[in-house]
């Protein structure tokens, strides 16, 4: 635990560096563009669809009974919008990860390993194809885990735990293959993956949690419904930013594990 909270505490000591600032720039215009036009052109089909499934299948009284109980009767006219808006979020939250994955953690891991390990051979064991493979790949993994876990929402302690790992395991994937692609060998990337998965797991899960964070922007009722544009926009530019953090975090941890993994084998060979 001890190396993943060095990293935590290193990593948020560089996230403020303008570099790392200025960084976040060109992901979240990525982004950004892309939900712009799917909003323009899936939003409203998205929201009639909903409609008319509510309509069918009697879901406004159903709903509408639940949000009086629950004192939120002031949802009932937004519910089909606010459920449009909620599935589209962890659609938003993949775009970011996948966006810093490809375009800022390969500068994350040059800018950490300049800083603070200078002396480390790059071993080139990644590339961008590379990258964008196993950010696809473990994306549509993901995506169907998350569809099969659904029905676990049935049971909330269930479903929380079941989401944590996934997006711990999503998040793991994506940046350890990126925070490691210049400096290690792929052999040396799979050695750190198998003996600090349980650590780097953690990392993910902890930087999962904190990438629902921005979720809580949705939760204006009416308002939410109304400033939806504006704070998609704002969301994405949270995602981006945490994402960031999370990158730096990998990158710290994982080229600490690299050095100590070379350590080991040059310890060995000299033995």
């Amino acid at each position: 635990m001890g190396a993943v909270l060095r990293s935590w505490g290193q990593a948020f000591g560089t996230q403020w560096h303008p570099r790392l600032l200025a960084m976040s720039v060109l992901p979240f215009l990525l982004a950004l563009a892309v939900w712009a036009v799917l909003l323009y052109f899936g939003l409203q089909p998205l929201i009639d669809y909903l409609h008319a499934l509510f309509t069918e299948y009697d879901g406004f009284a159903r709903s509408g009974s639940i949000l009086t109980a629950l004192g939120l009767a002031t949802l009932k006219t937004v519910v089909v919008p606010l459920i449009a808006m909620l599935a589209l979020l962890p659609l938003m939250i993949l775009t970011a990860l996948v966006f810093i994955g490809v375009v800022a953690m390969p500068l994350i891991g040059r800018h950490v390993g300049r800083r603070r390990y200078p002396e480390l051979e790059q071993r080139k064991g990644g590339s961008l194809l590379g990258s964008i493979g196993t950010a696809l790949g473990a994306m549509l993994v993901f995506m169907g885990l998350w569809l099969l876990t659904l029905p676990l929402y049935a049971f909330p302690p269930l479903a929380v735990i079941t989401q944590a790992l996934l997006w711990g395991w999503l998040t793991m994937r994506v940046m350890v293959y990126d925070a490691l692609a210049d400096y290690a060998s792929a052999e040396e990337r799979h050695q750190i993956l198998q003996q600090h998965r349980g650590r780097l797991l953690l990392i993910g899960v902890i930087s999962g949690a904190a990438g629902a964070l921005p979720g809580a922007l949705w939760l204006g009722g009416v308002m939410a419904v109304v400033l939806f544009p504006f704070l998609a926009a704002a969301s994405i530019w949270l995602y981006v930013l945490i994402f960031i953090f999370t990158g730096l975090w990998f990158a710290y941890y994982c080229l600490e594990a690299l050095v100590q993994l070379r350590a080991a084998a040059t310890s060995e060979n000299a033995g």
